[in-house]
């Protein structure tokens, strides 16, 4: 069998990754993995084509010198906050009733369901993508996808949960990549798709909640009974810490990034003597100093997540399934790599917490950064994306993998937008984390809830119903910024 490769992009609040890899059969290779940081992007959508188009461009640019080939077309993620969540129904009688129900019969049903359903504004809403919940026969009702196909029956009707997004945002993203001359083979909306790449299959099946933390938007999707029951996101993200380490501290953005990267954590009581230390920051040209206690550091970061956390809390709640998360919560994105922040989430919540890496559902010989949670986005794309058998991106095989011609290459790019920032820190760059327990199975948990200080039922109540008035503003405001904070 000929060798196919597909490409991935995920566009981020805060960095633009592209992940190209080898599909042979059922078997995924990773030949090539690295990240950007992003401008014109909030919210994970983009407002402003023109700023993402030169770093997007330059990305794809690298990755077809170093691998020596042409990216033809790629898949692409779409937004992940501001997103409706709709039921939809499809059904039709069968021409033949004595034969077995077939998968494409039920993606026909699918595809029924969502050609017919009305949107409430057709100009302004699109449909992002949908997840079969349940199907009905003449013979079963609220039956699974593998249950009934093979089944045989006169009629069948599937119910089916559609995610509805913008349609401005989505037209932004075919604008960059028409500019570029690149195709998008298919848009994901990756929430659907992002439990196959994180969670193993006792999770999504005895029910947990997988909390997507990135730069901008931190999203919560649920599951129970191997499928996606319920979607909720939150306006908040990694950028948020990061801003305010910028105000606290009087840094610059770049320098507070890099700060939070190599000595954030959370819960400043639990870092043994790392507490102790202090983070010095020269300027060699004007000879100023300036300091930054490590456990104040992390007092900044607590009290952020703490705010993040009870978002996603009240998301749990609302969606009716916070007493059956048996699996507990598993975080994935760039955010979750936060020292202690499973630590804390568990705390707060009393679920039990894993981080959720990539799973090894694929191989790959030096990518960096390719098994953390930031990956996990454009990791999810690829597995879906190998069931399209017709699909090939590049336009030639590459003449070297280039994970490991540049195996020991610096894959991520977040660099200071000064250099004379000197950073001389009496810390070591190892950090300290406590290590977590193993992980209980046998019942689900009993939460005890920290007392709500409201702040997020606040912001639902005042913000509710103003998804069009905040694309509204992003189009309007979009030449006016360069970063989200």
């Amino acid at each position: 069998m000929e060798d196919r490769y597909i490409a991935a992009v995920d566009l981020g609040t805060s960095k633009i990754s592209l992940a190209v890899a080898r599909i042979e059969g059922e078997d995924i290779q990773i030949i090539y993995y690295k990240e950007v940081p992003s401008e014109g992007i909030r919210y994970s959508a983009v407002f402003n084509p023109q700023r993402v188009a030169e770093p997007l461009k330059n990305l794809i640019s690298n990755a077809e010198k170093e691998l020596n080939i042409k990216i033809l077309q790629t898949v692409v993620g779409l937004p992940r906050y501001c997103i409706k969540q709709e039921t939809a129904r499809g059904g039709t009688p069968r021409s033949d009733a004595g034969s077995r129900i077939t998968k494409e019969e039920v993606d026909n049903i699918k595809n029924i369901a969502l050609d017919s359903y009305p949107l409430d504004n057709p100009e302004r809403e699109d449909i992002y993508g949908a997840v079969a919940q349940s199907f009905t026969t003449e013979d079963m009702i609220q039956a699974m996808e593998e249950d009934v196909v093979g089944m045989v029956s006169d009629s069948l009707e599937g119910n089916f949960k559609v995610f509805i997004g913008s349609r401005k945002s989505r037209a932004n993203i075919d604008n960059i990549f028409n500019e570029s001359g690149i195709a998008i083979a298919k848009a994901y909306f990756t929430p659907t798709i992002l439990g196959k790449a994180t969670l193993t299959y006792e999770e999504m099946d005895t029910g947990v909640a997988l909390i997507e933390m990135g730069a901008g938007v931190t999203s919560v999707s649920i599951y129970q009974n191997g499928l996606l029951r319920h979607y909720s996101s939150i306006p908040f993200g990694g950028v948020n810490i990061t801003s305010d380490i910028k105000l606290e501290g009087g840094l610059s953005t770049s320098l507070a990034e890099n700060i939070k990267l190599e000595y954030g954590a959370c819960m400043p009581d639990k870092l043994a003597s790392m507490s102790e230390k202090i983070i010095k920051i020269m300027y060699p040209d004007s000879g100023a100093e300036k300091t930054l206690p490590v456990k104040y550091l992390s007092e900044i970061i607590t009290c952020r997540e703490e705010e993040i956390i009870e978002a996603i809390l009240y998301e749990i709640d609302q969606s009716g399934l916070a007493d059956s998360l048996r699996s507990g919560v598993v975080i994935t994105g760039g955010a979750a790599a936060m020292t202690n922040l499973s630590n804390l989430i568990k705390e707060m919540s009393g679920y039990n917490v894993r981080i959720g890496y990539p799973l090894r559902k694929f191989s790959s010989e030096g990518c960096t950064g390719i098994h953390e949670t930031a990956a996990a986005a454009c990791i999810s794309m690829i597995l879906e994306a190998k069931n399209e058998k017709l699909l090939n991106c590049l336009d030639k095989a590459p003449s070297f993998n280039s994970c490991t011609a540049n195996e020991a290459s610096e894959s991520k790019a977040y660099e200071e937008e000064e250099e004379r920032d000197e950073l001389i820190l009496t810390a070591p760059k190892e950090k300290e984390e406590k290590k977590s327990k193993p992980r209980e199975k046998s019942k689900a948990p009993t939460r005890e809830k920290k007392k709500s200080n409201g702040l997020w039922t606040k912001f639902i109540q005042k913000t509710d119903g103003l998804m069009d008035a905040l694309f509204d503003q992003m189009d309007e405001d979009g030449n006016n910024s360069d970063t989200y904070e």
